[in-house]
Parts: C-alpha cells; sequence; structure tokens
C-alpha cells in the first residue's frame, strides 16, 4: 500500500463508487479531488460537505467569490480553476472580476461595496482566522447568521480543499482555467 496521496483510478471498490456516484460528474467523469478524498472512505462521506446546493442562504456569486478567493489565497490553481471554468460565468463574475479574484484587492473597482466586503473577510479569515473589527459591524449587518456561518464554512472547506488538492500536486483538469499571469 502506498502512502502517496494520488487520485485513486478507476475501476474502484463498490463501497466507494457508491458513495462516487453522489459527487458531481461531467459524462461519468469524477474530478481527480474527488478521486483524491476517495483514498479515506472518512474523508469521502464527512470531511469535505457540499456546500453548492440550492439551499444556500448565499446566491451563487457570492459563494463564488468566497471560494475563488479563498483558493486563490491558498496559492490552489487545481481548484480556483474548476471553479472558473464551471461556475464563474454562471455567477455572473466578469473577466476582470475573475482575474481580481487572483490578482487584484478587496478595493478593486470591479467590486460592489458588498463584494469588496465579502473579500476583506475571507481574506481575514484566510489570514487571521477571523474577521478584522473593522469589517465586522458591516459583515454582521449585511449577512444572516445563516448566511455569515455559510461564508465561514465555505472558507474553511475550501481551505480542505486547497490543501489536499496541493498536497496530492493534482494537475489541473483539462477543462480547468490556469491561474492568470501576474
Amino acid at each position: 500500500m502506498s502512502n502517496i496521496l494520488k487520485p485513486l483510478i478507476p475501476p474502484h471498490d463498490p463501497e466507494i463508487a457508491a458513495v462516487l456516484d453522489g459527487y458531481p460528474q461531467q459524462n461519468g467523469y469524477i474530478l481527480s479531488l474527488f478521486r483524491t478524498f476517495a483514498n479515506s472512505m472518512r474523508f469521502l462521506t464527512k470531511a469535505v460537505p457540499n456546500l453548492l446546493d440550492k439551499d444556500s442562504p448565499l446566491p451563487l456569486r457570492e459563494r463564488e467569490i468566497v471560494i475563488l478567493r479563498t483558493t486563490a489565497n491558498l496559492n490552489c490553481e487545481y481548484e480556483w480553476g474548476v471553479h472558473v471554468a464551471i461556475f464563474a460565468k454562471a455567477a455572473g463574475l466578469s473577466d476582470a472580476q475573475v482575474s481580481a479574484t487572483r490578482n487584484g484587492s478587496a478595493d478593486d473597482a470591479v467590486w460592489n461595496d458588498a463584494e469588496s466586503l465579502l473579500i476583506h473577510c475571507v481574506d481575514n479569515l484566510c489570514d487571521r482566522g477571523n474577521i478584522a473589527n473593522v469589517q465586522l459591524a458591516d459583515f454582521q449587518k449585511r449577512w444572516s447568521l445563516d448566511a455569515q456561518l455559510e461564508i465561514m464554512a465555505l472558507c474553511g472547506t475550501y481551505h480542505t480543499v486547497s490543501f489536499v488538492a496541493n498536497s496530492a500536486r493534482l494537475a489541473n483538469e483539462g477543462f480547468g482555467t490556469p491561474f492568470p499571469s501576474r
């Protein structure tokens, strides 16, 4: 048995295949990341909740800003590129905004006030593990308690996703978008 973290190659054990069947797929293709999760049944079933469901208290655009900024902050081109390719257009993010999630600041002109606040908060969570006092009151006014917890959960979940993808040295998916030049 190897202790090298890498995506499992099909065919999978029936128990693993049954769980992977519940993960998002594209024409039967299961992302390398999800197949990497499958190295641990516990991790595959419990460690990374799917927060991209229709019941989220956040609109798609805000969810994607959180995910893109978090993965960019953690230099996870794999996951950033998957989300840009699959969700950025549906989230209404312009090319300039997508680029700004990687190379820009929260105060860039491409963001409205709420999005600027959201990016400041994500940066705070990534850098310090909490939201700075200067943004906290506005954060609490802008988002419901459900939404506040969702933002924190997304940030934490995509830290884990980034740790896995980066440590497994996952190559970008063929359809994934590469980081923009700095």
